[in-house]
């Protein structure tokens, strides 16, 4: 297999690759520390990573990955009982941290290596294994594994996600089809580095191109306006950022003038309300984009960079990306009227190799002929967009005979004044099946909207069908560390 970075191997420059905050390296400086990484790991069979947002996080990643070791990310707010676990499943014996981090009880047994950054770049490259050519790179196959990333699953402990590097080189490049995402893009954002989305998307992505990432350490609007004014070309983020970009755009035109020079602003991991696209839509002349991926499956469907940027859907399957909709007896749902609701389920070169240990697991989440079941539901648009609607666990709500995706309900109570955030859910009904229940944190919880209000909202937008039958409000709603909100944690 050809390399994941051709930037690193084949003629190592001064271009810049890396830039947290003050610190940065070149393409040159990247090849040599990740390079003297390598060389320490490359007998291991998987490798631990201290996945804090720093420099030495994606430098320790790319070097297992030029050594062709597994990296395993560990989310640094993950209590020790989850670490225990994610530990004894993948059986790391070393874990890589910068040297400065204080490692918690759980990851005392193993071997630490420091990734030393500054100290491996000033070293005379021949003696960390840099040649002319950059460093040196282990001999892989497509299908050997890149990362074991570890899903938190509803029920049990997390789950580990083989990604073999197969996976990561297509989705990447097909988002550089999607995006028109070239060696001239510098992307800027605040996410964090234990998940797909800051990883793989926001570092290793701009590496396979030849491009730069400006990483923000903690997302603020005063770092997006600095850096999308001063080169920086994409923004990436999560709904919660964009709001946040949303809610101050009216009082801050030097953030509206950045985001209306970027060549791409891309929001993922969880739907962006339409509120908010047009909000930032008005006030930048920019909308929004958004693609649809999951752990096991990377990406597999974006808003091209040449298609509509319309709100409220996930744009069409990538390149190489197969996608169907099935309803509950396992039949096709061909329909593409923007109602007929089905599970998605995706084929192609961008899904994970296995659960780690976890044989049955692995069997249970693909089809007999190799569709991955994803658990999220959408409807598709007579153009082919794909519109999520929610997931089939939580968001599939069954009522008077109706099957009703939540997303857009909440989508519809976002757009009342009133409503500051919203969560829906379904509740047993002796008369329609499932109720409709909207969770809503009112804008001014002084004053309130009334929930016949809010009901009578979502039937002129929707359907009446559609309509809460009951509203409970909160002072916020729960959500995980990459805003998307936890309805099993809503009150019972």
């Amino acid at each position: 297999m050809s390399s994941l970075f051709p930037a690193l191997t084949d003629d190592p420059s001064g271009r810049p690759a890396l830039r947290f905050g003050e610190r940065s390296l070149t393409y040159a400086q990247l090849a040599s520390a990740a390079g003297a990484v390598g060389s320490r790991v490359r007998e291991e069979g998987r490798v631990a990573v201290w996945g804090t947002p720093s420099l030495e996080t994606a430098v320790a990643v790319v070097g297992a990955l030029l050594a062709g070791v597994a990296a395993v990310p560990l989310n640094p707010k993950s209590g020790d009982k989850e670490l225990g676990h994610i530990l004894g499943d993948s059986a790391p014996r070393v874990v890589l941290a910068a040297p400065g981090d204080e490692l918690p009880a759980a990851l005392r047994e193993l071997v630490r290596i420091d990734v030393e950054v500054e100290a491996e770049v000033e070293a005379d490259a021949d003696v960390q294994g840099v040649g002319a050519s950059g460093p040196a790179v282990a001999s892989v196959g497509d299908e050997d594994p890149a990362l074991v990333v570890y899903t938190s699953g509803t029920t049990g402990p997390p789950k580990g996600a083989v990604i073999p590097r197969r996976a990561i080189a297509t989705t990447l490049d097909a988002l550089a089809d999607a995006w028109q995402w070239t060696g001239e893009d510098v992307l800027v954002h605040g996410l964090p580095l234990f998940h797909v989305h800051g990883l793989v998307l926001g570092i290793l992505g701009p590496l396979r191109r030849g491009g730069s990432v400006r990483h923000l350490g903690r997302f603020g609007t005063e770092g997006v306006t600095r850096e999308l004014s001063t080169g920086a070309s994409m923004l990436f983020g999560v709904p919660t950022m964009y709001h946040r970009i949303a809610e101050a755009l009216p009082d801050d035109p030097a953030l509206a003038k950045a985001l209306a020079g970027a060549r791409l602003l891309v929001s993922g991991s969880a739907a962006l309300p339409v509120h908010d696209h047009e909000r930032i839509a008005a006030a930048t002349g920019r909308r929004v984009i958004e693609r649809y991926g999951m752990t096991e499956t990377l990406m597999n469907t974006s808003v091209r960079a040449d298609g509509e940027a319309r709100a409220g859907t996930v744009g069409v399957p990538l390149p190489g990306v197969e996608l169907r909709l099935v309803d509950e007896d396992g039949s096709a749902v061909e329909a593409y009227d923007g109602e007929s609701v089905g599970e998605i389920q995706v084929r192609g070169p961008n899904l994970f190799t296995e659960y780690l240990n976890r044989p049955d697991a692995t069997t249970a989440a693909f089809t007999s002929d190799g569709w991955f079941r994803t658990g999220d539901v959408a409807v598709r648009d007579p153009d082919g967009y794909v519109r999520i609607v929610g997931r089939k666990a939580t968001d599939l709500i069954k009522s008077g005979g109706y099957k009703i995706g939540a997303g857009e309900i909440e989508n519809a109570l976002l757009e009342h004044p009133g409503v500051r955030e919203a969560a829906v859910t379904g509740e047993p009904d002796a008369d329609l099946g499932e109720r409709i229940v909207a969770w809503v944190v009112p804008a001014d919880p002084e004053a309130r909207p009334a929930e016949s209000e809010l009901a009578d909202h979502v039937a002129r937008r929707l359907a009446p069908h559609k309509r809460p039958r009951v509203v409970r409000y909160l002072d916020a709603l729960p959500r995980n560390d990459m805003g998307k909100i936890m309805k099993r944690a809503l009150p019972s």
